[in-house]
């Protein structure tokens, strides 16, 4: 489904007549109108176009698939048959889990085999907007639109013919890798009729985590008939089909809510957040969320560029989740319930990811979110004795290299946020460095050898020495502003430890063995795939993870014979081409691949080291090839929003190549203009000046009238409000 801009920019026109018949003039000062849920929803961009509010426990979203990697997301663009609608949902992820309880409309003769109910759909009968998803269902003839409160998923079924009306609730389905686990995931499944409306239970289930759930479906109908479709071996989830006495043209309404915690917890989501049925109230309500928080960003420039920022914007707040009830409580890490120390407690962390953009973006764009954040991450630390590398419905799927939540927290403390306890957060850091908490923390070997030998270590070896220095700085830096000397000494030395893996000979972060030898042979092109594959390099290869090194620029140049050879390996990194078909290395340019997000600070190295023309004519080329405003518009997984959050920064014109330090390196601007709200109650306004296609070269910048004469601006600056100001020229210029 190709997203048009001059249809469905009412909100009201679509909550009332509950599709998209009739065009309408956009609202120019809404900024949901040019929001493309569907961006990324095909090849492996991974993304949803279903209903959620920012930041929500629940997404109910359309199901086209959930088997294989295709489907970690549930929904395929180009797929022609719905199976039905879950409440929960992950974000351009690379990996299989929620997809909580599908439920799917019915009319007709019952059948007793699970997957007979799937339907046939119309692209042209599907719309989205944010807080809204509504699409016609040929087989049953039924109009399904979705809408959701916070906590609660919200749907309204209006059948044309409503012959023996039911609804189906799978609660054995969930995405998978492949058809056995498909039938295998779900550990326990309890139900409960406690009325002839509401049904209650709890679910038990394990892909990526073991994810417990407790849910409440109301109905604003009395089911008449209610009956159990068979079991296949190995399954213990039930498949429900429900039946009511529905007129023709009537409505079916269900409320869904899950909770962490208990039955009593979903109850209490959905009466204290969707106590009535007004279907159309909520929609409204979910737009004018969404409305507010991307209003926070204005911007001039093309139809185009506007749909690839508010729904970069979009992506990005769609997690982190909240998954602590409405009254505070939580099932943690450990299994207890607690009650979290603000009012609420988030998971749905992909740090691996997002520490690079997107919670830089946040400390910038939602502020209010930056302490809770880093509170969650801290009590979950406390739990299970380590920051957790990937958070997921309050467990840790401790996925990926390093440990970013280490940066998220250290960022956090450099920019002066205040609504955490430092000294308990430093505790959670240090102890996430120095205590071996797993398979991915051998501190042991990494304390000998200054590196992770590739003979000790099972895979990832050169990908995890890397990435764990940047958390040693991380530390470092907290320890410093702290007035810890001691230990901001001692992850400083660590920090340099990416050093010890640089060849003089291949000018190549090169994987290195016990004895200090390198590991032979060497092919700087081999793509490693963390522990599915094997090899060195984490979803990457030397060409791509040489550059690693965020925290010390000056010292990698150093490395190499000098500045000009520095700058020509780089150019081969963009110029030399990858023949791979590894799935999470994609977009690519060269051997850079933009599709991954170790790439992703690569381009602004140039400026770095004195060559910021390179920069700019990089960001344009990747803005003009790797982003697009249709579904097939993303070059690789979204990854919870850092994706998006790269764009969002660059169109800006500048990037935060190292977050800990707050600075971000200036690039080049994509739009005319871009105006943001800062967290001083002030605005900082980009203008690029003369900006055009031919026009992509930064002739000279000013802040606030005076000209800057270094590559970066600081995070104080940009939060103090005012204007950052581009002249923008058809060739490069002189300035440093």
């Amino acid at each position: 489904m190709k997203f048009i801009p001059s249809l469905c920019f009412s909100i009201v026109s679509i909550a009332l007549a509950g599709a998209c018949s009739q065009q309408v003039s956009p609202d120019i000062d809404d900024p949901t109108v040019y929001v493309n849920t569907f961006i990324g929803a095909a090849d492996n961009g991974h993304t949803y176009p279903g209903a959620t509010r920012p930041f929500g426990m629940v997404q109910p979203s359309p199901v086209t698939g959930a088997v294989g990697w295709r489907y970690c997301s549930e929904y395929v663009n180009g797929d022609s048959i719905i199976w039905g609608f879950t409440q929960t949902h992950l974000s351009g992820t690379g990996c299989m889990d929620l997809g909580d309880i599908l439920v799917m409309p019915l009319t007709g003769e019952r059948i007793r085999e699970w997957d007979a109910y799937r339907s046939l759909f119309s692209k042209e009968s599907e719309t989205a907007t944010p807080g809204y998803y509504a699409v016609t269902l040929s087989d049953p003839g039924v109009r399904a639109e979705l809408t959701a409160t916070p906590r609660v998923a919200f749907h309204r079924y209006t059948f044309d013919n409503p012959d023996n009306a039911a609804v189906l609730i799978d609660l054995q389905h969930g995405p998978v890798w492949n058809e056995a686990q498909y039938h295998r995931q779900v550990i326990e499944c309890e139900t409960d009729w406690i009325n002839d409306s509401t049904l209650t239970g709890h679910v038990l289930n394990s892909v990526w985590v073991k994810q417990p759930y407790w849910f409440a479906i109301q109905f604003n109908h009395p089911a008449e008939t209610v009956d159990s479709l068979p079991m296949a071996e190995g399954e213990k989830g039930q498949r429900i089909i429900a039946g009511f006495d529905i007129e023709k043209g009537g409505q079916l309404l269900m409320k869904i809510a899950l909770s962490t915690v208990s039955v009593d917890g979903a109850l209490k989501n959905i009466n204290t957040e969707l106590p009535g049925w007004n279907f159309d109230t909520i929609v409204k309500e979910a737009h004018d969320e969404w409305r507010d928080l991307l209003g926070r960003v204005d911007m001039e420039g093309s139809d185009e560029q506007k749909q690839n920022l508010y729904t970069s914007l979009y992506h990005a707040y769609v997690q982190p989740n909240r998954i602590s009830d409405v009254d505070g409580l939580y099932r943690n890490a450990a299994d207890s319930v607690v009650k979290t120390s603000g009012n609420d407690f988030y998971s749905t962390f992909s740090l691996w990811d997002t520490y690079r953009a997107a919670h830089p973006l946040y400390t910038i764009l939602n502020p209010e979110l930056v302490d809770p954040f880093v509170n969650s991450l801290i009590e979950q630390s406390e739990v299970q004795g380590h920051i957790p590398l990937w958070a997921l419905w309050g467990r840790d799927a401790n996925c990926m290299v390093g440990n970013h939540g280490v940066s998220v927290i250290a960022e956090a403390y450099r920019k002066g946020f205040k609504g955490f306890d430092a000294e308990r957060a430093y505790d959670a850091v240090r102890r996430t460095q120095t205590i071996p908490h797993g398979p991915k923390s051998p501190w042991d070997i990494y304390l000998k050898y200054g590196y992770f030998p590739s003979d000790l270590i099972k895979a990832e070896s050169v990908s995890s020495t890397l990435e764990t220095t940047y958390d040693d700085y991380a530390a470092a830096d907290m320890a410093r502003r702290l007035g810890k000397t001691d230990d901001a000494e001692m992850f400083a030395a660590r920090a340099d430890y990416y050093k010890n893996l640089f060849d003089t000979t291949t000018l190549f972060m090169r994987p290195r063995l016990s004895d200090g030898s390198w590991k032979a042979p060497f092919n700087p092109s081999a793509i490693g795939h963390a522990e599915s594959v094997g090899g060195d390099y984490t979803e990457g290869n030397a060409w791509q993870y040489t550059w690693h090194v965020q925290h010390d620029i000056p010292g990698l140049i150093s490395l190499f014979p000098d500045r000009e050879t520095f700058a020509q390996q780089l150019d081969s990194l963009f110029t030399i081409e990858l023949v791979t078909d590894a799935s999470d290395v994609t977009g690519l340019i060269g051997q850079y691949a933009h599709g991954n997000e170790p790439s992703h600070h690569v381009a602004y190295l140039y400026t770095l080291a004195g060559y910021p023309e390179r920069t700019q004519e990089l960001i344009r080329r990747i803005f003009d090839t790797q982003y697009h405003p249709y579904p097939e518009g993303l070059c690789g997984n979204d990854d919870c929003g850092q994706m998006s959050a790269w764009y969002i920064f660059s169109a800006m014109g500048f990037y935060p190549v190292d977050p800990v330090s707050g600075n971000y390196i200036i690039g080049a601007p994509q739009m005319p203009r871009i105006t943001i709200d800062t967290p001083s109650g002030n605005k900082f306004t980009v203008i690029a000046e003369n900006i055009s296609d031919e026009n992509k070269y930064v002739e000279s910048v000013t802040l606030n009238g005076l000209p800057i004469d270094r590559n970066f601006i600081t995070h104080e600056e940009i939060i103090s409000g005012g204007e950052l100001r581009f002249s923008m020229s058809p060739k490069p210029a002189s300035w440093r």
